[in-house]
């Protein structure tokens, strides 16, 4: 008789999991007897939430000169390195230092789908993944250009850029729904 409540509740995950037949009531009770919508809405404000405070940090660091291999305010920045800075102050993640290890680390998505926060990339060198900024939202980014040149927002529509965009990419989020599964 011990497994019939196990029984019971596999039963009832089979008929949430279902396709639903009908007008998807079910489906609709079983999410929010869970909780589950505010659970997911809670993720997306927090990711939103950080990727305002990564952009409004980049922001801070505009006029700091470049420096080839330069990765702190004190030195300068070069792309990856202000890229990673960014990233380890505001989210503590640390990215690989050079921009083409940072394209292969994080996840492709499409132009269409960036978001404030994520990373664009760009062929500068005539090679793939040879520059790196943040994405500020507006098709615009922020980023370390080049020698002589300051951390500086720069709009991805202009010829120079547009013909160099090499991708997208979206830093992974530590994924935080299994200390929610647990705590149940």
């Amino acid at each position: 008789m011990r497994f019939a409540p196990l029984l019971l509740c596999l039963t009832l995950a089979g008929v949430a999991h279902a396709a639903p037949t009908g007008s998807g009531d079910d489906l609709g009770r079983f999410v929010a007897d869970r909780g589950l919508m505010e659970r997911i809405g809670d993720v997306s404000n927090r990711v939103e939430a950080k990727a305002s405070e990564l952009v409004v940090n980049a922001l801070g660091f505009l006029g700091v000169p470049y420096r080839r291999g330069g990765n702190s305010v004190e030195t300068g920045f070069d792309c990856s390195g202000f890229v990673r800075a960014i990233y380890e102050q505001t989210a503590g993640l640390v990215l690989p230092r050079k921009a083409e290890q940072q394209a292969a680390a994080t996840q492709k998505i499409d132009k269409s789908d960036l978001k404030p926060g994520d990373l664009v990339f760009f062929n500068t060198m005539r090679r793939a993944f040879s520059h790196v900024g943040i994405y500020v939202g507006e098709g615009k980014f922020i980023h370390s250009p080049k020698p002589g040149a300051e951390v500086r927002v720069e709009d991805m529509g202009v010829s120079y850029w547009a013909r160099r965009f090499d991708g997208a990419r979206r830093v992974p989020v530590a994924d935080t729904s299994s200390a929610s599964a647990s705590a149940q």
